[in-house]
């Protein structure tokens, strides 16, 4: 917002919380077709967990205040009958720190992704109750396809900088094209050695499990917008789904032509 950046790397429902603000952002290739963020509740802090009801007045860990991991969370009490504000939210990133806000036991529960999920869930660290890594959790949570990671920026440095939106549309769908076929082996290779965490093996069964979440092509589904702006409307007043126009939230042009290019 404030112009140092010009594209950002994040959640497609930012485009939409945007829009209710009356900034204008679209999103123009998408890199995951689900959140991959799992909820969870701590099994020291919170042995007798039952139902979402067990949080209220509880902290719960995300990676950051106002992220999709925060969203997710809020979306998950709304079903159980909570509201955002019986709930402490507690920012813990989403690496070495969000493990030791854990295991610590400064938090009782996180909303959070891989590989801190699977990492504390192998050693029976928390339990999961909700989990948008695979399509079929997504559906359950969301009611749809939803999605998540992708690049979007201002609608006028789009108009303004065409060339530049599809090179990296381009970059995305040629990388996503190479990530369906990808070996254990290659991926390694390729990620910084700190994203890791020290566990290559952890690493790969988290990719692993998020892997059918990652886009195919880069293209933004139709339904998946409604999804999002559906999702969003049941728990922040402030989004009025009959006043967003969704065709404004993202574009299909640059994918489309990439996805071309490469025959993703």
């Amino acid at each position: 917002m404030g112009g140092s950046a010009d594209v950002c790397s994040g959640a497609f429902e930012h485009t939409i919380n945007l829009q209710s603000k009356n900034q204008m952002f679209r999103a123009f290739v998408l890199q995951g077709r689900a959140p991959q963020i799992a909820f969870g509740v701590s099994t020291k802090n919170m042995p007798d967990y039952k139902s979402i009801a067990d949080l209220k007045g509880k902290k719960i860990g995300v990676s950051a205040p106002g992220s999709s991991t925060n969203m997710m969370a809020n979306l998950v009490l709304s079903r159980g009958g909570l509201k955002a504000s019986d709930v402490s939210f507690i920012g813990v990133g989403t690496a070495a720190g969000a493990l030791t806000a854990m295991r610590s036991g400064q938090i009782d529960a996180m909303s959070n992704t891989d590989p801190v999920m699977t990492m504390l869930e192998q050693r029976g660290e928390v339990k999961i109750i909700s989990d948008t890594r695979t399509l079929k959790g997504t559906t359950e949570v969301f009611g749809g396809p939803m999605p998540a990671a992708c690049l979007y920026a201002p609608m006028d440095f789009i108009q303004k900088n065409p060339n530049t939106c599809q090179a990296l549309a381009n970059a995305i769908v040629h990388g996503l094209k190479w990530l369906q076929t990808a070996g254990p082996g290659d991926i390694i290779k390729t990620v910084p050695e700190s994203y890791l965490l020290g566990d290559r093996a952890l690493y790969l069964a988290s990719f692993n499990k998020v892997r059918e979440s990652i886009s195919l092509d880069g293209l933004i589904p139709e339904e998946g917008a409604r999804t999002a702006l559906k999702a969003l409307a049941s728990f922040d007043p402030a989004i009025k789904a009959d006043k967003i126009d969704l065709a404004k939230t993202y574009t299909n042009e640059f994918a489309r032509r990439a996805k071309e290019r490469f025959k993703a």
